[in-house]
């Protein structure tokens, strides 16, 4: 398929895991692609990915809590490319893994300002553009640990991507009438680095999900991607603020 040709793509996280593979993946169908993130070296990976499948990307360096870097992130995205067409916004971290009572200000203040007000930064400046140029969609990535499942030591992450399903939702309601479509994508465990806890193999995860989800195993960074790419496309024009758990049915 070549559901995005002739548009412009921008993906925030995208030097690794399920960033990559969203870039990728809308590569692969025609888009250029903006692949943000802090790690230089990272991105070019990622470019030459792309690259070598035959597929157009740029990188652009950015830090998801600085206003000004990504305010740049979407002019670059509209020289580079000529537009902005369609925003992921996946960048996050996780800290403080202790219970609630243990977790640092610091670690709490890292995770609340790059996971939440990082989304909120990255929207403001992307719904800026696009309500001066005809709409778009945007793509959050949340997590199915926050709105919709808890675990014990994470405080810190499930408060955040439970505000970014929230803010999601707010957003769509606040901006569809400018013709720009807002949703979020809520992954569980998958084939990427963050699910992997502390000293664990990729093994070792695939025998502990065994009994932790529905399925069985985790699921794949393409799989998330395939509805990523859903969201953004023009098969979901009326799928406004959802909120899609691709967790393996850990949360059914």
């Amino acid at each position: 398929m070549n559901r995005f040709t002739g548009k412009t793509v921008l993906v925030t996280g995208a030097g690794s895991g399920l960033g990559r593979a969203i870039a990728l993946a809308f590569a692969a169908e025609g888009a250029s692609v903006v692949v943000a993130g802090r790690t230089a070296a990272s991105l070019d990976e990622t470019v030459g990915l792309v690259e070598a499948a035959g597929g157009t990307a740029t990188a652009v360096t950015v830090d998801v809590t600085d206003s000004g870097r990504l305010r740049h992130l979407v002019h670059e995205s509209v020289t580079r490319f000529g537009g902005l067409d369609i925003a992921v916004n996946n960048a996050g971290i996780l800290r403080g893994t202790v219970p609630v009572g243990e977790v640092s200000e610091e670690d709490w203040d890292a995770v609340l300002r790059t996971n939440v007000t990082g989304v909120w930064l990255a929207m403001k400046h992307q719904i800026a553009h696009m309500k001066e140029n005809g709409g778009g969609a945007i793509v959050n990535v949340s997590s199915n640990l926050g709105a919709h499942l808890r675990i014990p030591n994470v405080a810190a992450y499930i408060t955040s991507k439970a505000a970014v399903s929230a803010l999601t939702r707010a957003a769509a309601l606040d901006h569809i009438h400018q013709g720009i479509r807002i949703n979020a994508v809520s992954p569980g465990a998958s084939a990427a680095p963050m699910s992997l806890r502390p000293g664990e193999t990729e093994a070792d995860r695939a025998e502990r999900v065994k009994t932790e989800n529905p399925l069985g195993r985790v699921a794949e960074a393409e799989e998330v991607a395939a509805a990523v790419l859903y969201l953004a496309s023009p098969a979901a024009g009326a799928v406004v603020g959802t909120d899609l758990v691709v967790d393996s049915g850990s949360s059914a």
